[in-house]
C-alpha cells in the first residue's frame, strides 16, 4: 500500500524531506452572495506593512460594479421588509462569527498596518464591538430619528425614517478593517443594501470580512464587495443611475468630482469627513453617534386627521 503523505518532515537515507507547500488563498470578489473573480480576468498585488508580497487581489472592472449594483438592488427589498428585531440578530451573529475567527483578524492588522499584537487586538475588539453596537441600534433608530410632530390643527402628524435604498461606499484607505466596520454596519443596519469598494492597498482584509457575512446569516447581496481601484470604479459607480446614496469617505481628492457626477442623478451623498484618511487608531478613539446611521434615511410624513 502506498503510504499517504502527511506533510511532515521525515528523514530518508540521511535527507530531509521538505514539508508541503501551504494551499495559496485566491482572493475573489464578493458579489450577491458568492465570491467570483473579476470578469476581467485582472489582478493586482497586495503587500504587506514591510513591502513583502502577500497575495493577488481581484481587480474589479465596470461590468463587476455593475454586477454589484445589480444584486444590492434585488437583495434590498427583502432586507429592508425584514423586521428591525430579525436584522438585529443578524449583525449580531456576524460579532459572533468575527469573534470566533479573532485571530485570524489580529494576524491580519498586524501584516498590513505593522501594528503590535496588542495594537491590533484593541482594533479587533473595537471591530466586534461595532457590529454588536449596530444590531442594538436596529430596533431603536426609528424613535429616535422619528417621532409625533406638533401641528396647528385636528391632525395626527408622524415621521417614521425608511432606508434610502443602495449605497456605494468608498471604504477608508487606512483602516481596512474597523474604518471598513464603522462606514458599512450603520448602513445595513438601517435597512440599505450596500455596495462596497475595499481599501485599495489593504483589500484582503475586506474579502476575509466578506467571509464572516457568507457565513453569519447576512442575506446574499445586503453587501457585495469590490476590490480595484477607486479611479476606475468611482465615476461609473458615482454616475449609476440605479444607485440612491454615495458615501465617499475613501475617495481622497476626488469627492468632489464624484459628487458632481452624482448630482445628475439626485443621488444622496455623505461627504469624507475629517477621519477619512485617519487610520485604524483615530477610528478607535471615535465615537459610532447617530451621523451615519441617519446619513442614508429618508423620512416619509403620514397626516391623518384626528378623531375619524
Amino acid at each position: 500500500m502506498a503510504e499517504r503523505r502527511t506533510g511532515a518532515k521525515k528523514k530518508q537515507a540521511g535527507t530531509d524531506v521538505p514539508s508541503r507547500l501551504a494551499v495559496r488563498k485566491t482572493y475573489k470578489l464578493y458579489l450577491g452572495g458568492a465570491f467570483p473573480r473579476s470578469e476581467s480576468g485582472r489582478s493586482y498585488p497586495v503587500t504587506s506593512a514591510d513591502g513583502d508580497h502577500l497575495a493577488n487581489a481581484s481587480l474589479a472592472s465596470r461590468k463587476d460594479a455593475r454586477d454589484a449594483v445589480v444584486a444590492a438592488r434585488k437583495a434590498f427589498g427583502d432586507w429592508s421588509g425584514r423586521t428591525a428585531y430579525n436584522r438585529g440578530q443578524i449583525l449580531y451573529r456576524v460579532a459572533e462569527v468575527l469573534e470566533g475567527r479573532r485571530a485570524q483578524f489580529v494576524d491580519q492588522v498586524m501584516t498590513f498596518q505593522g501594528a503590535t499584537r496588542a495594537e491590533a487586538d484593541r482594533i479587533v475588539s473595537a471591530t466586534i464591538d461595532d457590529w454588536v453596537h449596530h444590531a442594538g441600534w436596529t430596533d431603536k433608530f426609528a424613535q429616535v430619528l422619528g417621532g409625533v410632530n406638533p401641528v396647528a390643527g385636528p391632525y395626527y402628524n408622524h415621521s417614521a425614517p425608511e432606508p434610502t435604498g443602495v449605497v456605494v461606499v468608498f471604504a477608508p484607505q487606512n483602516a481596512p478593517l474597523l474604518g471598513l466596520t464603522s462606514v458599512v454596519a450603520p448602513i445595513i443596519a438601517t435597512g440599505n443594501t450596500a455596495v462596497v469598494v475595499a481599501s485599495e492597498n489593504a483589500p484582503l482584509v475586506a474579502i476575509d470580512l466578506a467571509e464572516v457575512f457568507a457565513t453569519s446569516d447576512l442575506p446574499g447581496g445586503v453587501v457585495n464587495l469590490l476590490t480595484g481601484r477607486v479611479d476606475e470604479l468611482g465615476p461609473h459607480l458615482a454616475a449609476h443611475a440605479d444607485v440612491d446614496a454615495l458615501d465617499l469617505t475613501g475617495c481622497g481628492q476626488r469627492a468632489v468630482e464624484f459628487e458632481k457626477t452624482a448630482a445628475a442623478t439626485l443621488t444622496r451623498v455623505l461627504r469624507p469627513g475629517p477621519e477619512a484618511d485617519a487610520d485604524e487608531g483615530v477610528w478607535l478613539n471615535s465615537t459610532p453617534g447617530t451621523t451615519r446611521l441617519a446619513a442614508f434615511l429618508e423620512t416619509k410624513t403620514v397626516w391623518h386627521p384626528i378623531g375619524m
